[in-house]
């Protein structure tokens, strides 16, 4: 049963929304120049730069708001931690976002140095803007919005802020498990990623996980001239040519036992709702060049990218790879690899189903996982869904489209898993955001109604009452 929304208390929200919204309308270009400011301090998780400078910012910005904020060190990047638990009986969101950005590299193919953002064409270009700096500034300027124009909030609010999301949040779990009574909350939203390619504002409903491992196969103690060798000595990229062409067939299954046995499939609902979003196939294609979609031919878009797991070489290494030729018999090769993950798949599962696999084809093929994360699923059904859909919606001006899951991942297993809440994304970013790459941007429209969204979710939640 959804929790009861007070009627008397809507009207008195819509009107404080209106006056908030106003608010923000008012302070465009000076919250414009605030992101600026932030995002020009890098804050590089991979090299260890500007982390310590940039949680100190967050964590005066969230005191200066009013929140009980400190910074809790983790193994290695701080977590910054703020929460607002005046409104007894509102629910208590929480809202998950990173300091931690990519290395800019290649500098030398930005427009303008990323750490300088300029605006440019509608935008404002800097590294981390999109990606998550600007996005969880914006659910900042709409907790200052409210209290700005009513002194308050409407419901209770975490704020947690992670330094390590780029280098794959080696720490978090570990984080959560430990700090669950600084956590408590009813429903976490995430700011991160692009709208649709359509320009529609999107709510996500989960991810899918993801299991990085390694293959190395070594056949000698050097190379060989493959002629005086050839025939005799083993190659080692034939090694792990054939173990790979065990593991995915042309058909595009994978091919390694019991590795969909966990799967849990989709519903009906959700796969007729990603039957419905909007797609240009042919443009996709179109751009990205392709003549072609990866097999099996006949399965739907979006089933591909939310309902399957993948397996993807990410890497091959191994011979000569120079100009011209070199008559050389590779003793060694390397396959880097991933498998993405749908519910209730595990990496640890995984990685015994795929050792096992390589062990009974190749049992001189060294295998070596590397790191993974859970997927994460959150009901449609469940009783939050209608107010952080009607948030976005007020804050865009239209009705968002709903995905079942994202074909990418991000720790929401954390929240769904460990803590057992249900978690939503509502990306603020346009979809060319060009996040880890060079030219890194945010749309300022995208920007000003990401603080618009922010601010109907905390009045949307506020109307409900537990």
């Amino acid at each position: 049963m959804a929790p009861p929304v007070d009627l008397s208390a809507a009207g008195r929200s819509e009107a404080e929304l209106a006056d908030v919204f106003a608010h923000i309308d008012a302070h465009r270009d000076s919250f414009v120049a605030r992101v600026m400011d932030y995002v020009r301090h890098p804050s590089i998780s991979a090299q260890n730069i500007g982390i310590a400078e940039v949680g100190a910012m967050l964590l005066e910005m969230l005191t200066r708001l009013g929140l009980e904020a400190q910074s809790i060190p983790t193994a290695r990047h701080p977590m910054i931690l703020g929460r607002w638990d005046k409104k007894p009986g509102a629910p208590t969101v929480l809202l998950y976002g990173h300091y931690d950005v990519q290395p800019p590299e290649p500098l030398e193919l930005w427009l303008s140095p990323p750490f300088e953002p300029t605006i440019r064409d509608g935008r404002i270009w800097a590294r981390g803007i999109g990606d998550n700096k600007g996005q969880h500034f914006a659910q900042l300027l709409a907790i200052e919005a409210h209290l700005a124009v009513t002194g308050t909030l409407p419901c209770n609010v975490v704020v947690l802020l992670e330094g390590e999301e780029e280098i794959g949040s080696p720490h978090i779990a570990d984080f959560v498990r430990e700090h669950r009574d600084l956590l408590k909350a009813d429903l976490v939203v995430t700011a991160d990623g692009p709208l649709h390619a359509s320009g529609k504002p999107v709510v996500t409903f989960g991810v899918r996980g993801v299991a990085s491992f390694e293959l190395r196969a070594r056949t000698a103690n050097r190379d060989m001239h493959s002629g005086n060798f050839g025939g005799v000595a083993p190659n080692a990229v034939w090694s792990l040519v054939h173990l790979l062409a065990t593991m995915r067939n042309a058909n595009g299954e994978i091919t390694i036992d019991g590795l969909h046995d966990r799967i849990i499939p989709p519903t009906n609902a959700e796969r007729e709702i990603a039957a419905g979003l909007p797609l240009d196939l042919a443009g996709t294609m179109a751009e990205l060049g392709l003549k072609r979609l990866d097999a099996p031919a006949d399965r739907p878009f979006y089933d591909r990218l939310m309902f399957h797991p993948t397996l993807t070489i990410n890497g091959l290494h191994g011979g000569y790879g120079g100009p011209g030729s070199k008559t050389v018999l590779p003793c060694e090769a390397i396959a880097k690899c991933d498998i993405r993950l749908v519910e209730a798949m595990t990496p640890e599962d995984v990685f015994d189903k795929v050792a096992a696999h390589v062990k009974q084809h190749a049992p001189d093929v060294a295998f070596i996982a590397l790191g993974g994360m859970l997927p994460s699923k959150t009901s449609f059904e469940n009783p939050f869904a209608p107010a952080v859909i009607e948030a976005v919606r007020l804050g865009n001006g239209t009705d968002p489209l709903l995905f079942p899951a994202l074909g990418g991942s991000l720790p929401d297993y954390v929240f769904t898993k460990i803590l057992g809440l249900p978690a939503f994304g509502t990306p603020y970013a346009n979809a060319d955001e060009a996040n880890h790459a060079p030219n890194e941007n945010l749309s300022l429209d995208c920007f000003h109604n990401g603080i618009r969204t922010g601010a109907a979710l905390l009045a949307t939640l506020g109307r409900m009452q537990l």
